[in-house]
């Protein structure tokens, strides 16, 4: 019997999100065995759970049963702990202190924690990002900022490998972490094997820019980067004209881009990218809208109402009622 040349055990937390534990857990599925007979010879894997026969509920309802706990391990057959972050980023990060000794155990065993979406949240909560990098979903990117400013991030990242801790910003990016690890260990042919089963092309890189982040090809190269700021500094209540500075234009010419592809200007859009991420944060999450008024440069809370009104037709609390 082929020893597996790594263990993988996967603990997805309550509200975890089904596509990229999946798609995880399908690479891992391919590359285990010749042809796709599904057996756990080159590779391991555990679904770990904190309590026996436990049900796991994703965000779409789906159950996950666990399959062993910490207690029932053999540690050394495995090198990575695999964490899938909770629906909400809120979540994840209070659930910390009960899975906190799991954690510890974990990396005193000498496994690499790897955080999944927004699984950092709760790596940075327990303490077990001092000194790491983490690549961050550019939608939680914010939040992360405000409650650990000290540990270094990127939005910049698919995945990011930093010794011991290694991040993924979620989604379909799981297969490319996934891919990754496994070529580590058992080779890149090997790792390989199944993506055109999965009907993914290719694996991408770390740094790989999502094209549904960019405008068109056609689109002006000055007109992608004041798109690509305004992501960044969402947050920032920075001017128009340091943004144009920025970016290499004058505030005229600008606004001529935006209203030549948006038919609004500058400023107007930037508002939009604003009202449409609070919009999306009010529903997923329970902050207080203070909080959250921050996280889109607009602290003035009235303002911000306001904005959000005239643009939604309902006051941000209405929304979140109806949303949840």
């Amino acid at each position: 019997m082929h020893t597996p040349d790594v263990g993988f055990l996967l603990l997805p937390l309550p509200g975890f999100a089904l596509l990229p534990f999946g798609g995880f857990l399908d690479k891992l599925r391919f590359s285990a065995d010749d042809e796709d007979l599904s057996r756990q010879r080159y590779c391991r894997w555990q679904i770990l759970g904190r309590e026996a026969d436990e049900t796991i509920i994703a965000s779409c309802g789906a159950e996950i049963r666990v399959q062993t706990v910490p207690s029932d391990l053999n540690w050394s057959d495995y090198q990575y702990l695999v964490i899938f972050g909770a629906r909400e980023a809120e979540q994840t990060r209070h659930l910390t202190p009960s899975y906190h000794p799991l954690l510890r155990r974990a990396s005193a065993h000498g496994l690499s924690l790897v955080s999944i979406d927004n699984a950092c949240f709760m790596l940075a909560e327990a303490g077990l990002l001092h000194r790491h990098r983490v690549a961050v979903h550019w939608r939680h990117a914010h939040e992360f900022a405000t409650h650990f400013s000290s540990i270094s991030m990127t939005t910049e990242h698919l995945y990011l490998l930093d010794g011991q801790r290694i991040s993924c910003a979620g989604g379909s990016a799981a297969i490319d972490l996934a891919t990754e690890l496994i070529s580590r260990h058992c080779g890149r042919e090997r790792a390989l094997k199944g993506l055109a089963d999965m009907l993914v092309d290719e694996t991408r890189d770390t740094g790989h820019r999502l094209k549904s982040l960019q405008p068109e090809p056609d689109a002006n190269r000055h007109l992608i980067r004041a798109l690509a700021l305004m992501r960044q500094y969402l947050g920032t209540p920075m001017n128009m004209d340091k943004l144009a500075a920025q970016v290499g234009v004058g505030r005229r010419q600008l606004d001529r881009l935006f209203m030549s592809r948006f038919n609004c200007t500058a400023r107007a859009h930037w508002q939009e990218m604003r009202l449409q991420h609070l919009a999306w944060r009010l529903q997923h999450t329970h902050h207080h809208l203070a909080q959250l008024a921050e996280e889109v440069g607009m602290p003035d809370v009235g303002y911000l109402s306001k904005c959000f009104k005239r643009r939604f037709g309902v006051t941000p609390t209405v929304h979140r009622r109806r949303s949840s």
